[in-house]
C-alpha cells in the first residue's frame, strides 16, 4: 500500500453514517460484538499466541501482549459495561433565547474520526473500536507489529458484526503496521479529527512533535507512593507491594517509594520477603540502601539521578528517604509525570494537603496507585490515562469522546 488516504477517507464517510445510529442501535451493536468475542474465544488466544511467540520471554511488554482466556472475559464484560452507559451525544448542555429572539441550545456532538497509536495491547483494539462505536465516532487504529495477529482478527470479528447491522465496516479501520504510514496519519487534517497516542514515551514525544492533527497524550507513568511518619506501616507494605508487583507492565504501578526518614528502618523489612518472591530489583538512595544491604536485600543496586522520574514497567523500582512531607512533595513536583500519586498516612492534614497540592491526574489516600484505569473508575474501558490538562484528564473514556455543537434557530434575523 503506497498510502493510506482512501482507507482514511472511507472511515470519514463511515463516520457520518454511524452518526445516523440510534442510541440503542449503537448499543446493540456492541453487544453483538460482546457475544462475537466470547465464541472466537479459542481463535483469538490462537491468533495472540502468534504474536506471543514472536516476542523475547524477558521482554516485560509481553505481559501487555498476551490475551488468555481471563482476560478476553473482561473483555468481554467490559464490551457489556460500555454499551449499558448512557449515550454522551445528544446532551442538551445549555438552552437560552438571546434578546433577538434567537433560540440557542448547545450540545454534545461526536468528534467525528478518532485516530489511536499504540503499541503491544490488543485489548486497546477493542476498548477503542468499543468506545468509539458508542459515541459515533468512527475509528483509525494504528497497532503495533508486536499484536498484528491478534489486531487483524480482533477487527475481523467486528467488522462482521458491523455487516450483520448494516453498518458500513470503514466504521473501525486497522491500518497497516508500518512505520512510514504513522508520518502520513499524523497529517491527515483533512479525514481525522484527533490523534491519541497511547505507548511508550518516545511514540508520545514523536506523535506530540510531529503530529498537525489535534492530539491529547495518554503519557507515561511515572506514578510514587509516599509513606508518611504516621502511616499504618502493615497497610502501607501491602499497598506498595500491590503497587509494584500485580501488573508491572501497566502505567499506574509504582516506580518509586518515598518514605520518611523516621520510619524508614522500620518499614523497609516490611516488604523485603514479597520483594524478593518477586525478584523485585530496588534502586535505593544512599539510606535506603544502607538498610536495605544491612538486612541482605539480593537485588540491590545504588540509585543514579536517573533512577528517579523513570518508568520502569518492569519488576524495579527506586527508594528514596526523605527528610518529611515538603521534601516528599518537592521530589513528586520535580519527577512526576502528573498520572497517578499516592500517600499513606494517618495525619488527615497532611493528607488534605497531599490531595490538594500535588498535581496529577490522580491522587490517592491509603490505596494503591493501580486503581488508575477506565473500567474500574465504573466507566466502561479507556482510550488511556490522558496526564495533559485540556479537554480530558485522567482515564479518557466514554464522555470524553464528544465535543460541542450550537444551534441556532430563528425566524428570519439579520445582524448589520
Amino acid at each position: 500500500m503506497e498510502s493510506i488516504l482512501p482507507l482514511l477517507k472511507a472511515t470519514q464517510n463511515a463516520a457520518i453514517a454511524l452518526r445516523k445510529l440510534t442510541d440503542q442501535q449503537r448499543a446493540d451493536l456492541l453487544i453483538s460484538v460482546s457475544e462475537k468475542v466470547f465464541a472466537n474465544t479459542a481463535r483469538i488466544i490462537i491468533e495472540n499466541e502468534k504474536d506471543l511467540a514472536l516476542m523475547d520471554d524477558h521482554d516485560p511488554k509481553k505481559d501487555r501482549l498476551l490475551l488468555n482466556e481471563t482476560r478476553i472475559k473482561g473483555l468481554v464484560q467490559s464490551l457489556k459495561d460500555i454499551a449499558a452507559l448512557p449515550d454522551p451525544t445528544g446532551e442538551i448542555l445549555l438552552e437560552r433565547t438571546i434578546e433577538q429572539g434567537l433560540s440557542l441550545k448547545k450540545i454534545a456532538v461526536p468528534l467525528g474520526v478518532v485516530g489511536v497509536i499504540y503499541e503491544s495491547r490488543p485489548n486497546v483494539t477493542l476498548d477503542v473500536a468499543s468506545l468509539c462505536l458508542r459515541s459515533a465516532n468512527a475509528c483509525v487504529l494504528k497497532g503495533g507489529k508486536e499484536a498484528h495477529f491478534s489486531n487483524t482478527f480482533l477487527v475481523s470479528l467486528i467488522h462482521e458484526c458491523l455487516a450483520e447491522a448494516g453498518v458500513d465496516t470503514g466504521a473501525v479501520t486497522l491500518l497497516p503496521t508500518g512505520r512510514e504510514f504513522v508520518q502520513e496519519l499524523l497529517t491527515a487534517t483533512k479525514y481525522v479529527d484527533i490523534i491519541i497516542p497511547r505507548g511508550s514515551e518516545s511514540l508520545i514525544k514523536f506523535v506530540r512533535e510531529n503530529s498537525r492533527v489535534p492530539t491529547i497524550e495518554t503519557g507515561a507513568g511515572v506514578c510514587h507512593t509516599y509513606v508518611e511518619k504516621t502511616g499504618d506501616l502493615e497497610k502501607a507494605a501491602a499497598i506498595v507491594v500491590n503497587a509494584k508487583v500485580s501488573r508491572p507492565s501497566v502505567c499506574n504501578s509504582l516506580d518509586t517509594v518515598l518514605l520518611d526518614q523516621e520510619i524508614a528502618e522500620e518499614f523497609l523489612p516490611k516488604i523485603v520477603a514479597d520483594f524478593i518472591k518477586w525478584n523485585v530489583e530496588i534502586f535505593a538512595d544512599e539510606a535506603s540502601y544502607e538498610i536495605l544491604d544491612h538486612i541482605g536485600y539480593p537485588y540491590l543496586r545504588q540509585a543514579q539521578p536517573d533512577d528517579f522520574g523513570r518508568e520502569f514497567l518492569d519488576y524495579k523500582c527506586s527508594v528514596k528517604v526523605v527528610s518529611g512531607f515538603d521534601e516528599a512533595l518537592e521530589h513528586i513536583r520535580t519527577y512526576s509525570s502528573k498520572h497517578s500519586e499516592a500517600i499513606i498516612s494517618a495525619n488527615q492534614e497532611a493528607i488534605e494537603s497531599f490531595l490538594n497540592e500535588v498535581d496529577a491526574a490522580a491522587v490517592y489516600a491509603n490505596a494503591s496507585t493501580r486503581f488508575t484505569d477506565g473500567a474500574v473508575f465504573a466507566l466502561g474501558a479507556e482510550i488511556g490515562i490522558s496526564t495533559q490538562k485540556l479537554h480530558a484528564r485522567g482515564p479518557f473514556a466514554l464522555e470524553k469522546l464528544v465535543t460541542e455543537k450550537w444551534v441556532v434557530i430563528g425566524d428570519g434575523q439579520v445582524r448589520w
